[in-house]
């Protein structure tokens, strides 16, 4: 790439970048800066990831076991493919624990989340007076 043509990449990316902030024309409440969670939409989140790790779970072990039977199997006939097979069947134990972790992880967190969240609400609710929220507002 020529000098000239990194210098024009350069500014077109500038011109379509927009980090962190909204495009100058945008408008209504679809364009709100504030970020939004609905208590519904994380727990559907949550169930998914669940239901993810609980089918990765079951059938990432079919697997697990196919390969770990394949090896022994290759090994046992005098073929070094069972080595090979039996390194797989390693990688994919290691992967498969690693994935689930990563489902139980989000799945928990977003739990976690939407039990402060509801107790922050509460304390708001129960610390500040609606009279005290009116007047703020008027």
């Amino acid at each position: 790439m020529a000098w000239d043509e990194w210098e024009q990449a350069k500014k077109d990316a500038t011109t379509r970048m927009r980090l962190n902030q909204l495009p100058p024309d945008a408008q209504g409440p679809a364009m709100s800066p504030d970020l939004v969670v609905h208590d519904k939409v994380l727990g559907a989140i949550g169930d998914m990831a669940r239901e993810l790790r609980d089918r990765v779970s079951r059938d990432g072990d079919h697997a697990r076991a196919a390969t770990a039977e394949a090896a022994s199997e290759l090994t046992a006939d005098g073929l070094d493919l069972g080595g090979a097979m039996s390194a797989v069947h390693d990688a994919w134990t290691t992967k498969l624990a690693t994935l689930k972790d990563a489902c139980a992880h989000i799945s928990n967190h977003l739990d976690y989340s939407r039990a402060v969240h509801a107790k922050d609400d509460q304390k708001v609710a129960a610390d500040m007076p609606v009279s005290r929220i009116w007047d703020a507002i008027k």
